[in-house]
């Protein structure tokens, strides 16, 4: 890797509702950690498709999605699922078995200690990835320590105003290390197919969250500016406003519409004037992040500065434990919320 692969580094990005109120730690046991997937439609009962809808425990997607395969006598890629979940979790999911022609097959065989089969359903459809309407939570923060008057004043906040949309530290690997190899990647460096969409997207991220990081310290992270495009709240579907009027103002405060910061890639730029003004200000900085994704053919996006914290409860338990539930949209991330209330000690 060359020294300018090296050259850029994780910031710790801007908080919307003061410093973090706490320290504690995050799975400290697989159950402290638990997800389940929403589909954003209902499977039909018909078709060529097994969906399956898997608890794992301490697994990787990836590993699950190659043992069904090899379960089912299938090619890998006839096997799929919605998104990657955490490992060190449990975490219920959904994974599709392509079978046309075949007999359905004893899917509790599948099952072993860490791996459950909850629910199976035929489809006409693989499942895609993203088509998930969201995520919900439960997390257990252990050895909680903190200022508890702030935290629930932070919490209050979450639930009222919602959380500033940053990818979480996950996407961009160790140290930000996928940015790094994201860059030694456009300059030449061969990587596997893989490796290259993992690399790819953390560029996008990391100059997202840079956006949003410059709206979050102007305070304008959940405002209107002029020439932003908005998304709807829970769709991607958008539309872009020269100058936001009153109307606008209120639909944005109600958190009914979102503004958007850029995904980066080829493409229409579909914001003008103060939007416009302040995301080149980013693209400006980081032209090799830039230029690669252009060259590699990413198209442009548009991906909400905030997201609504939906169902959002939470309770001590005892002396230091917290516990949070919560939901949120595809796409978001749970540690962007505990990073708003906690210091995570990783030890």
């Amino acid at each position: 890797m060359t020294n300018s692969a090296l050259a850029i580094e994780m910031p710790e990005w801007p908080y919307v509702y003061g410093q973090p109120s706490g320290t504690g730690k995050i799975r400290t046991l697989p159950e402290d950690f638990i997800v389940t997937e929403q589909l954003a439609f209902e499977p039909s009962g018909e078709g060529e498709h097994v969906f399956l809808q898997i608890e794992k425990t301490g697994e990787n997607t990836d590993y699950v999605a190659r043992q069904l395969a090899r379960f089912a006598n299938v090619r890998q890629r006839d096997v799929s699922y919605a998104g990657l979940k955490d490992r060190h979790a449990v975490t219920t999911q959904w994974f599709s078995v392509w079978m046309p022609g075949k007999a359905d097959l004893d899917w509790t065989a599948f099952e072993t200690d860490t791996i459950k089969v909850l629910h199976s359903v035929r489809h006409a459809r693989k499942l895609k990835r993203g088509v998930l309407a969201g995520n919900t939570f439960k997390l257990t923060i252990r050895d909680w320590q903190g200022d508890k008057t702030q935290t629930l004043s932070q919490l209050e906040a979450l639930k009222a105003q919602g959380m500033a949309n940053y990818y979480g530290s996950q996407r961009f690997g160790h140290a930000g290390q996928n940015v790094n190899k994201a860059v030694a990647m456009f300059q030449g460096a061969k990587v596997g197919r893989e490796q290259r969409s993992l690399y790819l997207s953390a560029a996008r991220s990391y100059l997202f969250n840079q956006i949003l990081a410059i709206r979050v310290t102007q305070q304008t992270w959940n405002k209107a500016l002029a020439g932003d495009t908005y998304l709807f709240d829970g769709s991607h579907s958008c539309f872009k406003t020269d100058q936001p009027d009153a109307e606008l103002i209120k639909r944005v405060d109600a958190k009914e519409i979102h503004p958007s910061g850029a995904l980066w890639g080829k493409g229409e730029v579909r914001v003008s004037s103060e939007a416009s003004a302040l995301e080149e200000s980013v693209i400006r900085t980081y032209p090799q992040l830039v230029q690669g994704l252009i060259a590699n053919a990413v198209e442009n996006d548009r991906r909400a500065l905030r997201v609504n914290i939906n169902d959002l409860e939470w309770q001590f338990n005892g002396e230091g434990v917290l516990v949070l539930s919560f939901t949120l949209p595809a796409g978001s991330y749970a540690t962007s919320v505990l990073r708003e209330l906690i210091v995570l000690d990783v030890s």
